[in-house]
């Protein structure tokens, strides 16, 4: 296991943190890398060892616990997965990005296996356990996730293996990718999540869940079951779960495809952030969405 201290800016990496600005931006925290042992390619068990790399909080306490997930074909470490990781560290997670078999998609049963070797809270070898048992981590503070396309489908159903789930954020989240139907295990009612638990994000473009405004509003009422008036872009309830459809013109692209937080949607690097969603702070940047989690657990 690697242990390094880092002081982070978000959306500076590895630059010192300046006096301005929230003070959680400017916490100082610890990295560290662990392993879990996940499904593997084609398989239905949890059969293969696959990284985790995290933050804590340098200083010293408990804290509950964040993990996310990327999406199919994603690297596991990537720019959009690490700052999710760093935001919630310096305000107060121990927090973790998720490796996994992301070269395949799958069906309900195929991602479900994979989400029950991340979350299984009865197995030592899960991921959900290997931050558990760290000496920060307090799971019964919370645990909260978020995720990315496959990602985004694993985090939705995690509570369907550990109850200590307590809100999921997603992007790119939904009941439909392309062909592939997930209905039956993703729209409402359905999965164990509440969805006054879950925050979805979408792209207005979003090419594997809805390509126009009026499929992807359609996609995200099947989702949460939150319905709103024709041609909504936001559909948020009082405790800000729902959905939100981000515009094609929030972005600094003008095209908030399926990859709307990367500069230039799913075709640019996934290394390369699109500035508002990495700096900003409207409801579909990454702030409001970590913030949001943060209600669903105790400090």
């Amino acid at each position: 296991m690697r242990l390094r201290r880092t002081t982070l800016t978000l959306g500076a990496t590895l630059a010192t943190a300046v006096l301005t600005g929230p003070a959680w931006a400017q916490a100082t925290t610890d990295s560290f890398t662990t392993s879990y042992t996940g499904q593997g390619l084609l398989a239905t068990t949890c059969n293969t060892s696959f990284a985790i790399d995290g933050e804590e909080p340098a200083a010293s306490g408990r804290f509950p616990v964040f993990l996310y997930m990327v999406g199919t074909t994603e690297a596991f470490d990537n720019a959009s997965a690490m700052a999710a990781v760093h935001g919630m560290a310096t305000r107060g997670y121990v927090a973790a990005t998720i490796q996994y078999d992301s070269g395949e998609f799958g069906n309900c049963g195929q991602i479900g296996g994979k989400a029950m070797c991340i979350f299984n809270p009865n197995s030592g070898s899960s991921a959900v356990e290997a931050l558990c048992s760290r000496a920060k981590a307090d799971c019964s503070k919370g645990i909260v996730v978020g995720g990315f396309s496959q990602g985004a489908v694993i985090g939705t159903l995690a509570k369907n293996f550990d109850s200590r789930v307590d809100a999921a954020w997603g992007m790119g989240d939904g009941v439909m990718y392309a062909a592939t139907d997930l209905h039956a295990c993703m729209a409402n009612g359905n999965r164990t999540l509440q969805s006054d638990r879950l925050r979805a994000v979408n792209g207005q473009g979003d090419e594997f869940t809805g390509a126009t405004q009026p499929t992807q509003q359609t996609n995200m009422q099947s989702l949460t079951g939150f319905t709103c008036p024709t041609g909504s872009f936001t559909c948020l309830q009082g405790n800000g779960s729902g959905w939100i459809i981000v515009a094609n013109g929030q972005t600094e692209s003008n095209d908030a495809d399926h990859c709307y937080m990367r500069d230039g949607g799913c075709l640019a690097s996934q290394n390369s952030l699109d500035p508002g969603w990495e700096n900003g702070d409207a409801n579909w940047q990454l702030n409001a969405n970590l913030d949001w989690l943060t209600g669903f657990t105790a400090h």
